[in-house]
């Protein structure tokens, strides 16, 4: 048994992090975030080339590339904390090597790459079985590895069109809404946790290892459970915006200043009750409290007008801290710089500043004893832990790693 970088549950559980975008390298946060040792593995040009020709999605940290922009997307470092990193050429028979030997002291490879790429490379879940027949091997590509998609290239927002999102959001049947944030890879990295946690406890009880198999895809269609029932039930599904089938009032509201918003919903009758009080006293309205969801469905537009007439002279926090003081549910609709200096994050240290500039990264949202962001590491610079890896795991001397110098890496070659 080993420990891992952080303490945490899942200490003694070695993982090899072959991931890459969003959804794998959440997955393997959140497993590395509860103390399993990760090694991520990943190939000389991994994290680009040694000049960029343009800032990547998320920018620098602290706004410039200096002098390793392979090291500072600030995108990938906030994915790839407590980690120990390995850069070794999986395309040669010595990196190769090296791999399955890692693989032979392993407990967990986890990949999602597109589907049967491991395959071509020399690496399927047969080859990893033999180096280690007790492996829980974790494949999530956009579709499955099998099926008549199943070569098609994946990428997270076309992913959730075909889940069947994209037609239920919007504000009207001709004006389809994409979420534009990719939310099967979050979706997919919350269902490989699971499945990981799940299979190591399953290997401590037997010893035995399993395959797992997942599809970006699959996952999405997962969560559209009420719009699927009404399409078999032959019920129209309708985009709603900003409202709810079931909540009225429910939407985001201008406040005071540039693009200031405050989401408001009355979920229960009680609340549709208090929110009467203020409207009619604030605004001048003229609502009835017992008005019910279906008559308060019928004048959703006059509702809507005077929640407008309300919120707009006023800040998104204090009209959010007026409502909810009064009993209804109301938030500021919050930017990045808003949540970042969020009262509620500050207080329960959810943000956490380690890396270099002392820019903040979210935290996880898992609270438990033994749990500490201080024992945090930051993402490890492409190769930083080469010899230190084939040392710890497979007891490799000096002469054996400076024999692998043409197949380890510690910065991109080109």
């Amino acid at each position: 048994m080993s420990k891992g970088l952080t303490n945490g549950p899942l200490n003694g559980a070695r993982i090899l992090d072959l991931t890459h975008v969003w959804a794998g390298p959440l997955a393997v946060r959140f497993l590395a975030d509860l103390g399993a040792e990760v090694v991520r593995v990943e190939p000389p040009m991994g994290r680009g080339p040694k000049a960029f020709p343009y800032a990547p999605l998320g920018g620098w940290l602290g706004s410039a590339a200096g002098d390793d922009p392979w090291n500072t997307n600030a995108i990938f470092v906030k994915l790839m904390r407590n980690r120990r990193g390995l850069s070794v050429d999986l395309k040669t028979a010595e990196g190769k090597a090296v791999f399955l030997q890692l693989v032979s002291v392993a407990d967990v490879v986890i990949e999602n790459f597109s589907a049967n790429a491991m395959d071509r490379l020399g690496l399927g879940h047969d080859v990893l079985v033999e180096a280690n027949p007790h492996i829980i091997n974790v494949s999530m590509p956009g579709f499955g590895n099998s099926g008549p998609l199943a070569q098609r290239v994946a990428f997270g927002p076309t992913v959730e069109a075909m889940a069947g999102l994209t037609d239920v959001l919007g504000y009207d049947a001709d004006d389809p809404r994409n979420t534009a944030m990719a939310l099967m890879d979050p979706i997919s990295a919350t269902h490989a946790f699971a499945a990981v946690t799940q299979a190591l406890q399953h290997k401590k009880d037997s010893g035995q290892g399993c395959r797992i198999e997942m599809s970006l895809h699959e996952g999405g269609v997962n969560y559209m459970g009420p719009w699927l029932i009404d399409r078999q039930l032959g019920n129209p599904v309708e985009t709603w915006g900003n409202r709810h089938p079931g909540i009225v009032p429910h939407g985001v509201y201008r406040c005071q200043g540039d693009d200031q918003w405050v989401a408001i919903a009355c979920q229960q009758q009680s609340h549709w009750q208090k929110l009467t009080a203020v409207l009619n006293e604030e605004v001048g309205t003229q609502f009835s409290a017992d008005l019910d969801l279906d008559a308060r469905r019928k004048i959703e537009t006059e509702i809507d007008e005077a929640l407008t007439t309300l919120t707009t002279g006023t800040s998104k926090h204090e009209i959010s801290q007026r409502l909810q003081t009064a009993g209804i549910a109301a938030g500021p609709v919050n930017t990045t710089p808003d949540m970042a200096a969020d009262e509620q994050t500050i207080e329960r240290g959810f943000f956490v500043n380690y890396e270099r500039h002392a820019t903040p990264m979210p935290g996880n949202p898992i609270k438990m004893a033994g749990l500490d962001s201080d024992d945090w590491l930051p993402c490890p610079g492409l190769g930083e832990h080469n010899d230190e890896v084939l040392r710890d795991w497979l007891g490799y001397d000096q002469p054996q790693i400076d024999e692998l110098a043409t197949v380890l890496h510690n910065e991109p070659p080109l």
